[in-house]
């Protein structure tokens, strides 16, 4: 029997500030539990740093303050401290989507000529606390973070190697840093800037209309 082959597509996301409304107050427990267990106020001009990543602006940020003979502690102890702030403030206030996230998400899920990946600069333990606290099930995506690496590049190549399809027609990321362009463009991934936080010339505020989302994709 013949099998018809499909092209499938290869759609990736960002979380904080592409699908969830999230990055005002995940900024500030970032920021709170490095001051907490350093004592030291981190440096939030990201252009200081070289993967804009929770795991790498923080090993950056140790090496800077001479910190770095209890690295593996400070580690561990600044993500136990943002995982307990970011956990508090679901429970006080769930996190929202971007308008139409879920649904965008459900429907290519649906679609035999696509598979979605999710890969993120922040750790897997708050991030899919707050897709899951927005209605996101992340169960079943294949999913990468700065738990797996600090690189940006190398959390997105993470995510497409977790991927059930090794083979892709197209390969899209949707982000909404200059740092998400960046890494699109080194992977040569096409990149859709959700928001307004720089110039790029395909860009979506929200994801409410799927076909237009779908056809700055091209499929």
């Amino acid at each position: 029997m013949n099998v018809r082959n499909i092209n499938v597509n290869l759609i990736m996301f960002d979380i904080d500030g592409t699908l969830i409304e999230s990055c005002g107050f995940d900024a500030d427990c970032y920021l709170k539990a490095v001051k907490t267990v350093t004592g030291v106020e981190l440096n939030t001009d990201w252009t200081l740093y070289t993967h804009i990543t929770d795991a790498g602006i923080l090993d950056e940020f140790i090496t800077m303050e001479g910190l770095h003979e209890n690295r593996d502690a400070l580690h561990r102890q600044v993500k136990e401290e943002f995982t307990y702030l970011v956990s508090s403030h679901l429970k006080a206030s769930p996190v929202r989507e971007v308008d139409g996230a879920v649904d965008f998400l459900t429907l290519l899920q649906a679609r035999s000529d696509v598979e979605i990946a999710l890969a993120t600069g922040g750790w897997e333990e708050t991030a899919k606390a707050k897709l899951r606290s927005a209605g996101f099930d992340p169960t079943d995506v294949a999913f990468a973070s700065c738990s797996d690496h600090v690189q940006r590049t190398r959390v997105m190549q993470t995510a497409e190697s977790r991927c059930r399809s090794h083979a892709f027609a197209t390969k899209t990321y949707f982000g909404d840093g200059p740092w998400d362009k960046t890494a699109s463009r080194e992977l040569d991934y096409q990149f859709i800037l959700v928001g307004n936080s720089l110039q790029h010339s395909k860009q979506v505020d929200h994801f409410r209309d799927p076909r237009s989302v779908l056809s700055l994709i091209g499929i």
